[in-house]
């Protein structure tokens, strides 16, 4: 196995407040995206060109037209497509992106458009692997598409319950493409990625403040999710990203 040398820290972010956070915290890139409660889909146009404007960090725009699955139709197939091209224009450093078959095999031939709409600009492949039917199959196929990292649990909820996966993964690509641990992963548990070989760890740092709403009327939820509060701020912890950069550098 090929020796890592600097190993990266990825901030998940929601809003721009986050993004201020991570660059403070000195993370190395952001992956900005839209609708936490559904994994993250792709972020509005306003939230990219504020967020490009008032960071100097990389930004890796999340390409995802809904929650749910990652088999697309072509409705959102073309969708898709023209957000991939409004994003490369308005200059993000990324795209993180992927899409299946219903037989649980890559797409590739959609994601080969979205390569060649794209260019030389890096692609990650998120957790789509994660619920594919052959993880290894699907990182050779990324590798034969020019994809250059991809985000993984190993196939588990938490990425410290997927640890052996990754540590298989990292393994078999052989440098070959970035392998990077996310979902779960924090200050205390970080180096337990490192020591299997990741390229980098991804987090997302979440934490909640109290809306400034002083009248909240009850029983009514704007997503009809009843255990989602409407007022429970979410945002990215700039002391739980220092933390992490700090973790990963003693490594």
């Amino acid at each position: 196995m090929r020796i890592k040398q600097d190993i990266s820290v990825e901030v998940c972010a929601y809003s721009l407040f986050s993004c201020l956070a991570a660059e403070r915290a000195d993370a190395t890139r952001m992956e900005l995206c839209a609708s936490p409660w559904e994994g993250g889909t792709t972020p509005s146009q306003g939230l990219v060109h504020t967020v490009l404007s008032q960071t100097n960090i990389e930004v890796h725009a999340m390409l995802r037209p809904r929650g749910g699955d990652f088999c697309y139709d072509a409705w959102e197939k073309t969708t898709m497509l023209a957000e991939a091209k409004a994003l490369v224009e308005a200059g993000v450093h990324g795209l993180v992106v992927g899409a299946l078959l219903p037989d649980g095999s890559l797409d590739s031939l959609f994601l080969a458009e979205i390569k060649a709409l794209v260019g030389n600009l890096p692609l990650t492949c998120h957790r789509a692997i994660d619920v594919s039917r052959d993880p290894i199959q699907v990182m050779e196929d990324l590798i034969s598409l020019g994809f250059c990292r991809i985000l993984t649990s190993g196939q588990k909820d938490r990425a410290l319950d997927g640890l052996e996966q990754i540590a298989d993964m990292v393994q078999v690509a052989d440098g070959r493409i970035e392998i990077m641990a996310g979902s779960g992963v924090n200050p205390q548990n970080c180096q337990q990625f490192l020591q299997i070989g990741v390229n980098a760890v991804h987090l997302s740092a979440r934490t909640t403040r109290e809306s400034e709403m002083d009248y909240r009327r009850p029983g009514i939820s704007m997503g009809g999710v009843a255990a989602i509060s409407e007022f429970d701020i979410a945002y990215a912890s700039e002391e739980l990203i220092r933390e992490t950069v700090l973790k990963v550098r003693e490594f």
